[in-house]
């Protein structure tokens, strides 16, 4: 095993899991018929150039390309479920991913501030206590909405996959035997989890925007769209920080929520499930092992 451990990354897809390297990433799905099949593909160069050593601008590129990816793995592995042959991207992926972007900035953040300005305006509030119920209602919208779309079966089983994805590197972070009784015994949990990122840039724009005070409701509204880039920066930091430094007592007790989120994304595997998720991890680091001979 390497000195420092490598820090992968993965997401579950609709039945497989993605797992990304450095150099490349592979994606496993459970075909309709019980195989399981793969796709291994390069990373893009951006993973190589001095840009994703910037502190905070790495957290913005890595962010939008980590969506890019996992955009193409869904629709892999839905057209694997469909039988069709049909791939997102260029200029179709990117479309996606803004209007993507677009209506989660609307519910998530826009309407939050649309509410909070409206308790200043209406009911007489001072600033400080209207932002505060923004950030409130934000957060709330987003554990509202991972708690809600988890009782939807096929959702909950993507949930199981990205319990496997955990259980898959929390397995070979500890040098634990790759076989899926010995992964089972692993947590769902994992602090470098993209829920905890969301929970974190949530609580980030909350404290942020509280103390923002009052603002005419455009500026309000151009704020919260503006500081976006600001906060996901800042929210990556802190994560791959906490994640660098768990033998910290003080930093396994703050990062506890940002833990106990995951229990909304995240199921129970079963044993199929964590033979996919081991699969793409093996399937990964066999690729990454040809990448460097070459």
């Amino acid at each position: 095993m390497e000195d420092k451990l490598i820090a992968y990354g993965g997401q579950a897809v609709i039945e497989g899991v993605m797992m990304r390297g450095r150099k490349t990433y592979a994606v496993a799905m459970r075909a309709p018929n019980g195989t399981i099949e793969t796709r291994v593909e390069q990373l893009g160069g951006i993973y190589k150039s001095r840009v994703v050593k910037i502190p905070f601008l790495r957290g913005l590129i890595m962010l939008w390309d980590s969506l890019g990816l996992g955009m193409r793995a869904l629709t892999d592995s839905a057209n694997l479920q469909s039988g069709e042959d049909e791939k997102l991207e260029g200029p179709a992926l990117y479309l996606t991913l803004g209007l993507t972007f677009l209506v989660a900035i609307g519910i998530f953040f826009l309407a939050p501030a649309g509410v909070g300005w409206l308790s200043e305006h209406y009911l007489h509030w001072n600033a400080w206590w209207s932002n505060l119920l923004e950030g409130v209602l934000r957060l709330l919208l987003l554990l509202g909405y991972l708690w809600v779309i988890g009782f939807a079966s096929d959702i909950a089983r993507v949930f199981a996959y990205h319990g496997a994805e955990h259980k898959t590197i929390n397995a070979y972070e500890a040098g634990a035997e790759m076989t899926p009784s010995v992964v089972a015994r692993y947590s769902v949990e994992h602090p470098r989890c993209g829920t905890a990122f969301l929970l974190t840039l949530m609580v980030l724009s909350l404290f942020f925007f509280t103390i923002l005070g009052p603002l005419p409701f455009a500026w309000r509204l151009i704020s919260r769209v503006v500081m976006i880039p600001v906060l996901a920066g800042v929210a990556y930091e802190y994560l791959r920080w906490t994640a660098n430094h768990l033998t910290l007592s003080f930093i396994r007790v703050i990062v506890k929520p940002n833990l106990a989120l995951q229990h909304l994304t995240t199921r129970e595997p079963d044993e199929k499930m964590l033979e996919v998720a081991i699969t793409a991890f093996q399937t990964m680091r066999k690729a990454e092992l040809e990448a460097s001979i070459t």
